[in-house]
C-alpha cells in the first residue's frame, strides 16, 4: 500500500464545502484504518465534515443517522462486496453520490460500478489531490443534478401558477361576478396558494373590507384538510385533463365542511378601519405585505390576532384597486412550520393581485346593477313627465299668439272701445245709439279676451314639497337630450355626491328649468358645449347653466327680463319673466351674465330649507 503520510498536509485550493448542504458529510467506507485515518485529515483540513465505517453494516448505521453526500466505498469489505452494495445505496439513497475504490486497475470492475450506479472509479492507492478532484467532480455533478430538479420544479410551479391566472382570468371575463361567482374565485384563489403545485402555503385566510366601508371582516379559509384533499383530486385529475376550475367545483362542498374550524376562525376577525395602528389596517392603507415571524414585525402586531389564528409566525399581503382598499390575505405554514421566504411573499402578491381584480370586477358589477335599475325608475319617471315637453311647446305656443294679439290689436280695440264709449254719451238718437252700444260691447269683449290670454302667465299658488335637485335636474337634461344629439351639442352635468333635498314646487320648478336649458339649447342651433352644474354655498343652493352660444349683447342684457322683451324671430318674450317670477316665489334669485359672441351664464339662486 502507498504511504500517504507525505502529501497529509498538502494545501489543496479546490474547495468542496461549498458544494454540500448544511450538516452533509463525506463517508470513508474501507476495512483499512491506516486509509481512511489519512484520508479523513486530510477531508477535513480541507473544511470537510468526514465520517468513516470499516464495514457495511456501520455504513448503513451511518447512512441512517446522518446526512451524507457522497460515500468513498471500497470494494472489498469484510461483510459485504462493494459491487453488490450500490444498487441497494441508489436505491434507498437517491441523492447519495458513490465513488468506488479497488486495489484492481480492472476496466471490468470499473465498467460494472458504472453499471451499478456509481458515480466514479478509482483504483488504490490514489495520489490525495487525484481522489479529491474526482470527489469534487462528482459533488459538482450531484449539484447540477439538484439544481436541474430545483429548476424543473420552480417552472412547474410556474406553469401551474400561469394556468390558474389565466382560468381566472376566463372565468372573470365570461360571468357576471355576483357574490356566488366571487366566492368561486376567492376559493379558486385560496386553494391555488396552498395547493401543493402551488405556494403549498398550510392555510390560507381572506378578509374583505365590508359595503360600508368602515369593518375589515373575515369571509373564508382554506386549512389542512382540504389542502390534502385539494392534492388528492388534483393528481387524479391532472391525469383526466380536468381544468383547474373544475377541481374548486369538486372540493367547494367538502372544504366547507372539512375546513369548518378554520372557517369559524376568520369569521371572527372583525376589525374597525378607523384603527389606523392595528398592522392589518396599517397593511391595507400603506398597500404593503407584512411578515410576522415569532410574533414581530416591522409595525405592532395585535396579539389578539395571534392568539385567533393560534400561530405568530404568517404573512399578511393587501388587496387592493387604484381607488380604494379591498381586504387582506393571511397565509401561513401552521404544520409544517417552514420559514417564509421573501419570495414566497412576493408570489402571494401575485396571488393577491388576482384576488383584488375579482373584488373589483364583482364592484364594478354590483354598482353596474345598483345603476341600472337607477336608470329604470329614472325612465319611469321619465315616462309619466313626458308630456311636460309638450306643455312646455303649448305654453310657447300660446305665449306667441298672447304677444301678437297684444301688439296688433289691442291698442287699436282700445281706441275703437274708447271712441265708442265717448259717441254713447254724446248721442241722443236712438237709431245710432244700438249701433254704437254694440260697438262698445264687442270691443268690450274682444278686451275680455285679450286679458284671459294674459292670465295663462298670471300668478299662481306655489304648493311645497321635499325635491331632490340632483334628481330635478338630471330629468330635465335627459328630456332635453334628443334634441342636444340632434343639434350635435355636447354636454356635461356636474352633479355633488351629497344629494340636496329642497321645497319646492316641482311642476313649477321643472318650468323655470326647462325654459332657461330649452333657451340655451336653441341659442346653439349649429352646436355648442352645455354645462349644467348644482353646488352649495352656505345656505344656498347654486345651479348654473352656461352655453356656449353667440351671447346676449350687452345694450339687450338689461332687458331680458323684461315682458315680451325677444331677440327671437318668433316667442312672446315672457319666459324670463316667469322664470323669475317662479324663483322669487321660492324665496331665491336668478342672475344672468352674458358676452356677444361669448355664450351666456344663467345662476338659479335657492335657499336651503
Amino acid at each position: 500500500m502507498r504511504n500517504y503520510a507525505p502529501v497529509l498536509h498538502q494545501h489543496i485550493s479546490l474547495s468542496v464545502d461549498a458544494l454540500l448542504q448544511s450538516g452533509e458529510a463525506i463517508l470513508i467506507v474501507d476495512d483499512d484504518e491506516a486509509i481512511r485515518e489519512p484520508l479523513r485529515i486530510f477531508f477535513e483540513h480541507n473544511k470537510l465534515l468526514v465520517r468513516e465505517a470499516g464495514t457495511a453494516a456501520e455504513m448503513h448505521r451511518v447512512l441512517a443517522s446522518h446526512p451524507v453526500a457522497l460515500v468513498l466505498l471500497d470494494i472489498g469489505l469484510p461483510d459485504a462486496n462493494g459491487l453488490e452494495l450500490i444498487p441497494g445505496l441508489v436505491a434507498s439513497y437517491p441523492d447519495l453520490a458513490v465513488v468506488m475504490l479497488t486495489g484492481v486497475a480492472d476496466l471490468h470492475v470499473a465498467m460494472e460500478s458504472i453499471r451499478n450506479g456509481a458515480a466514479d472509479y478509482l483504483a488504490k492507492p490514489a495520489q490525495f489531490q487525484e481522489i479529491f478532484l474526482v470527489v469534487r467532480r462528482v459533488l459538482e455533478r450531484r449539484r447540477l443534478i439538484f439544481e436541474n430538479f430545483r429548476y424543473q420544479s420552480d417552472l412547474e410551479q410556474a406553469h401551474f401558477r400561469i394556468q390558474i391566472f389565466h382560468q381566472l382570468t376566463l372565468k372573470m371575463n365570461t360571468a357576471y361576478l355576483s357574490t356566488i361567482e366571487l366566492d368561486e374565485i376567492l376559493q379558486a384563489i385560496l386553494v391555488g396558494i396552498t395547493a401543493e403545485e402551488g405556494l403549498r402555503f398550510n392555510r390560507a385566510f381572506l378578509a374583505l373590507v365590508s359595503d360600508d366601508g368602515t369593518l375589515l371582516k373575515g369571509r373564508m379559509a382554506i386549512g389542512s384538510d382540504c389542502r390534502e384533499q385539494a392534492g388528492r383530486i388534483w393528481s387524479e385529475m391532472r391525469a383526466r385533463k380536468i381544468e383547474f376550475m373544475d377541481i374548486v367545483q369538486n372540493i367547494k362542498q367538502s372544504c366547507q365542511v372539512n375546513d369548518s374550524r378554520v372557517n369559524e376562525l376568520i369569521r371572527k376577525l372583525e376589525v374597525s378601519l378607523h384603527d389606523e395602528n392595528h398592522f392589518l389596517v396599517r397593511s391595507l392603507l400603506e398597500r404593503r405585505s407584512i411578515l410576522v415571524t415569532n410574533g414581530v414585525a416591522d409595525v405592532p402586531v395585535s396579539r389578539e390576532i395571534i392568539d385567533l389564528l393560534g400561530e405568530d409566525n404568517f404573512v399578511v399581503v393587501p388587496l387592493f384597486s387604484p381607488s380604494k382598499s379591498l381586504g387582506v390575505i393571511i397565509a401561513d405554514h401552521f404544520v409544517t412550520r417552514q420559514p417564509i421566504t421573501g419570495e414566497l411573499v412576493s408570489a402571494l402578491e401575485l396571488f393577491a393581485s388576482q384576488a383584488s381584480l375579482a373584488v373589483e370586477h364583482s364592484h364594478l358589477y354590483m354598482n353596474m346593477e345598483k345603476k341600472i335599475s337607477e336608470l329604470q325608475i329614472l325612465t319611469h319617471e321619465l315616462d309619466a313627465k313626458k308630456d311636460l315637453l309638450v306643455a312646455a311647446e303649448r305654453y310657447s305656443a300660446l305665449g306667441q299668439m298672447s304677444a301678437q294679439l297684444v301688439h296688433a290689436i289691442r291698442n287699436p280695440i282700445t281706441s275703437i272701445g274708447g271712441v265708442a264709449r265717448l259717441l254713447a254719451k254724446r248721442i241722443t238718437d236712438e237709431e245710432w245709439r244700438k249701433y254704437i252700444d254694440m260697438m262698445v260691447r264687442e270691443a268690450g269683449r274682444v278686451e275680455a279676451t285679450l286679458e284671459e290670454l294674459f292670465n295663462f302667465v298670471q300668478h299662481t299658488e306655489i304648493h311645497k314639497e321635499p325635491i331632490q335637485v340632483n334628481r330635478l335636474v338630471g330629468k330635465i337634461v335627459l328630456l332635453l337630450q334628443p334634441t342636444m344629439e340632434k343639434q350635435h351639442i355636447s354636454w356635461e352635468v356636474n352633479l355633488p355626491d351629497e344629494e340636496m333635498i329642497l321645497d319646492l314646487d316641482d311642476h313649477q320648478m321643472q318650468q323655470a328649468l326647462l325654459h332657461l336649458l330649452k333657451n340655451s339649447v336653441d341659442a346653439m342651433e349649429h352646436g355648442g358645449h352645455l354645462v349644467v352644474s348644482v353646488a352649495r354655498e352656505g345656505s344656498e343652493v347654486l345651479i348654473r347653466i352656461a352655453d356656449s352660444g353667440p351671447g346676449i349683447a350687452y345694450s339687450n342684457l338689461a332687458r331680458a327680463k323684461d315682458p315680451f322683451f325677444t331677440t327671437k324671430t318668433y316667442g312672446t318674450g315672457l319666459g324670463l319673466t316667469l322664470v323669475e317670477r317662479i324663483v322669487h316665489d321660492h324665496g331665491g334669485t336668478f342672475s344672468m351674465k352674458s358676452s356677444e359672441g361669448e355664450g351666456t351664464e344663467v345662476v338659479v339662486r335657492l335657499p336651503v330649507s
